[in-house]
């Protein structure tokens, strides 16, 4: 370590600290803690925001992070600290932007918005979330509006806080391929939608039992216990205080079976990455994934490529069988495999198929080039939304629950968040074709034995964390660059065999 980087690293603990309490709150606020915490527990979050702001933007600060991307600084540093430089260089150009008033002020205010959200959504209530939506927003155009260079747009300072290898052009490529290779596949499969029965998932399953089976498929595909805990919430999210302290919460619907289970397949992907980030790295600022695309690409692997194919499911559909007799008994495996695989179009994101997911991805994508190019008012996004449903899908929600209240992500700021769903579920495509070229995958599935899948993927992707971007992975592990064709012809083939096309 050399010297400089030495005296920076008193205030790189701090700051880690100072978010590590933050994220805590976070956690309480969507599991545990009661609703009218929120307005108190906001005035905690916006203190805590501005010490966190306070322990990297300050003089001493500057100075060494101006030392240390001096190329003579540069030289003595290792790879990891040029990495934690780096990203470091990054999160004080954000922050130093901001006023520290309208940081802290804007802190408290999604600690409510979420909250707002949450309540908004079950009682349907749209009228009640769009004032701190409004506000949410406006805090999100105004940062933008502090970063913007060149002829850079707003919202692309957003997707580049997620993933600094997609802007608008990447993005906006990448979904002309979807809408022109996916929107016509999906209508040949809709003719024949009907020829599977999925009833059966649409029964009466016990929660209890529900959780029992969830806890049992998240430590199959490797969910350490003794480094993690699992929860209950609105919406299903992963949280990392480090690799030692991971926690993912599900949501469990007592009509429908896969939700909670493809939810936990899900989640614990992500836990994964997290827990397999090396010991050296964590609690630092590149202690968390390459970006939200690559974080995604592992929760997609696992809950869509593996957990629905029928090697996944061929050793352990018994137990599954076991916990739910009364509705699964006379579900064979092969008549399961198609259900948990039929597309048709839906409405809620969580819960749709393969064929169509990106489709879902697509329609918030475009709403929030909209709002961050002044097209679109806060007022008027339900109609807008449920306009590009019934345009890529077919179909129409018949109520803001089901339509623009399904997400919680806005009511947080995530802006610019959403594309990553897509772009992961992409690269999961393109890191499955890399991985059948070095491994017998379909065999380690069929013999229960992850445990060569989960060390390839912490080896080349989760131990490195942020030191690399998505771009230097994918050139790493798959030796070229991101294509969207793998992706593609996954689906092709899929739903080809799948539907007799």
């Amino acid at each position: 370590m050399s010297k400089t980087f030495e005296k920076l690293q008193p205030y790189l603990d701090k700051s880690m600290a100072l978010q590590t309490a933050r994220n805590l709150f976070e956690w309480d606020d969507q599991t545990t803690a009661p609703f009218e915490a929120a307005d108190n527990t906001s005035i905690v979050i916006g203190i805590l925001s501005d010490e966190y702001m306070k322990s990297l933007i300050n003089d001493d600060v500057r100075h060494l992070l101006k030392k240390l991307q001096e190329k003579k600084e540069q030289a003595d540093l290792t790879d990891t600290e040029r990495a934690i430089v780096k990203e470091l260089g990054k999160t004080y150009e954000q922050l130093e932007s901001i006023p520290p008033e309208e940081y802290r002020a804007f802190n408290e205010l999604i600690s409510i918005s979420s909250r707002t959200w949450a309540k908004a959504k079950k009682d349907n209530r749209y009228e009640e979330f769009a004032p701190y939506l409004e506000k949410v927003i406006d805090y999100k155009k105004k940062f933008a509006s502090y970063r913007v260079k060149g002829d850079k747009k707003p919202y692309e300072v957003l997707l580049g806080d997620y993933d600094e290898c997609f802007m608008i052009r990447e993005l906006d490529i990448f979904f002309e391929q979807i809408k022109k290779e996916i929107i016509p596949l999906l209508k040949e499969v809709a003719k024949k939608a009907e020829t599977i029965d999925k009833s059966y998932n649409y029964l009466n399953y016990d929660i209890n039992k529900q959780r029992e089976f969830c806890r049992y498929l998240s430590g199959y595909v490797g969910f350490d216990f003794n480094r993690g805990v699992i929860a209950e919430s609105a919406h299903p999210f992963t949280m990392q205080l480090h690799n030692h302290d991971v926690r993912i919460t599900n949501r469990y619907i007592e009509n429908n079976l896969e939700s909670a289970m493809f939810s936990i397949i899900h989640e614990s992907g992500h836990a994964l990455y997290e827990m397999n980030i090396a010991d050296s790295i964590t609690q630092t600022l590149v202690g968390g994934g390459a970006s939200m695309g690559m974080h995604e690409s592992q929760s997609r692997l696992y809950e869509n490529v593996l957990g629905r194919s029928r090697d996944f499911w061929e050793p352990i559909y018994e137990k599954l069988t076991a916990t739910y007799p009364e509705n699964l008994s006379n579900i064979s495996l092969d008549h399961f495999i198609k259900g948990i695989n039929k597309a048709a179009p839906s409405l809620i994101r969580t819960e749709a198929d393969e064929l169509t997911y990106c489709l879902h991805i697509l329609i918030r994508y475009e709403i929030e080039k909209a709002i961050f190019a002044e097209e679109v008012k806060v007022a008027e996004l339900p109609k807008l939304w449920n306009q590009k449903y019934q345009e890529y899908i077919g179909i129409t929600p018949s109520s803001d629950e089901e339509g623009i209240l399904q997400d919680t992500h806005w009511s947080w700021g995530e802006f610019g968040y959403f594309p990553s769903y897509a772009v992961g579920t992409a690269i999961a495509s393109q890191l499955y074709a890399c991985m059948l070229d070095k491994m017998p995958l379909e065999s380690y599935l069929k013999e229960s034995n992850l445990t060569p899948i989960r060390e390839y993927l912490e080896d080349n992707i989760h131990k490195y964390g942020a030191v690399k971007n998505t771009g230097e992975i994918l050139k790493d592990v798959c030796g070229e660059d991101f294509r969207a064709d793998y992706y593609i012809q996954y689906l092709k083939d899929k739903y080809t065999k799948l539907y007799d096309l």
